[in-house]
């Protein structure tokens, strides 16, 4: 019997104590909110009090994100301290697949396809588009989407027109920034990100979905600035959603591949599909349905065709679906049906959450399984604790 405690992730924070003798049962914090919040880290802090309270015993281990910065991590690794236990750091991507494990109780193999806005990958940069394979306490990154890059750090994130701005940058047309995003955001400031972009001044790269999900709706026209998480995501969905009432359905469009080309290592590239929206005239509203319908079935096609080639060359039967990009109905649906179609077998978060609030779980589960593992060396508190290929 191994029981552990999960500090969670950044966003949407839960704390979590798993036991391996009840898996069924995991025992949960409330949602404590987003850890930028002093409040929202004294509750996280209070709850971790009460989880260990009612653990019924020693506790074995705390997990905690990758992140080193984050107040989860730094409570962890006090929590580990003082109690003279390990602490195990696991990979963002890694936990998200392992929640969806975790709820299904399944310890098999699988492929797992997560996909975000953000997490911090053991090379040091911000992942979120990621195709896994898992493996109990570890994982392999096969493939992921091309690399965007994030002009003003952080505030990219919250300003879609920077994410698409990025995206003329990567697809060779950077001259279109200014004309393009002059009328909306006024030309010092869109001067300004294309000349960050041609310097690579405070352009970290990110391989997220959710900024791709950005870029599009901001080369679209359909937000420029976003008020709440995922608004432009959500928009683009929407747009989705008219276009294909009227054309058959989520099943019924058909997508060319050579719009998200894989180059050889492992870079899912939607810039094909997206940089013909640049060209010629403006879009009219139907058109703006139209491509952001292409986007969506473009984005799960590719997804489906490289994971099932994943599996299929690993020999694993099994797909899992973790992260908050699959909220969107529309992805997961025709990503769901794909790899079904291909003989895979699909497992999704069910009663718990796809996105950050089952975190807690995934973390604990990768711990949990790290613990009975006889050929690892233990735990580190400041790294991931398996290799990442």
């Amino acid at each position: 019997m191994t029981r552990i405690l999960a500090c969670g992730a950044f966003l949407k924070n839960t704390a979590c104590l798993f036991d391996t003798a009840t898996p069924q049962a995991p025992l949960w914090s409330g949602v404590h909110g987003d850890l930028s919040d002093p409040a929202a880290c004294a509750a996280l802090e209070q709850s971790v009090k009460d989880l260990l309270a009612h653990a019924g015993g020693p506790v074995d281990a705390v997990a905690h994100d990758l992140h080193p910065d984050f107040f989860s991590t730094r409570l962890a690794l006090r929590i580990a301290g003082e109690r003279g236990i390990p602490s195990v750091a696991v990979q963002h991507h890694h936990a998200h697949a392992a929640a969806v494990l975790a709820e299904h109780g399944m310890h098999e193999p699988v492929i797992a396809l997560a996909l975000d806005g953000v997490g911090l990958g053991p090379d040091g940069t911000a992942w979120g588009g990621e195709l896994l394979r898992v493996d109990g306490a570890r994982f392999e990154r096969v493939a992921h989407l091309w690399p965007l890059s994030l002009p003003g750090g952080d505030v990219a994130a919250r300003e879609p027109w920077r994410m698409a701005a990025a995206l003329l940058h990567a697809s060779g047309q950077a001259e279109q920034i200014v004309p393009r995003f002059s009328p909306v955001v006024g030309e010092a400031a869109a001067r300004t990100v294309q000349a960050m972009l041609a310097r690579s001044l405070n352009c970290p790269q990110t391989t997220a979905a959710g900024r791709w999900f950005d870029a599009a709706a901001g080369l679209l026209g359909l937000s420029v600035r976003q008020d709440m998480e995922a608004q432009a995501a959500i928009a683009l969905e929407q747009a989705a959603a008219r276009h294909l009432q009227s054309h058959g359905g989520v099943l019924e469009l058909r997508t060319d591949p050579a719009h998200a080309p894989v180059d050889p290592m492992g870079r899912i590239d939607l810039r094909p599909l997206c940089a013909r929206w640049a060209q010629g005239q403006a879009f009219t509203a139907a058109q703006i349905d139209a491509a952001a319908a292409q986007f969506h079935c473009t984005l799960a096609d590719a997804l489906v065709a490289h994971a099932a080639h994943a599996a299929h060359a690993r020999g694993v039967r099994c797909v899992v679906l973790g992260g908050g990009c699959f909220f969107n109905r529309i992805l997961s649906d025709r990503t769901i049906a794909g790899l079904q179609a291909r003989g895979l077998r699909v497992r999704t978060a069910g009663a718990l959450s796809c996105g950050d609030a089952a975190l807690a779980l995934g973390q604990a589960w990768v711990a949990a399984h790290l613990r009975g593992a006889p050929q690892t060396g233990f735990f580190h508190s400041n790294e991931e604790t398996s290799a990442c290929a």
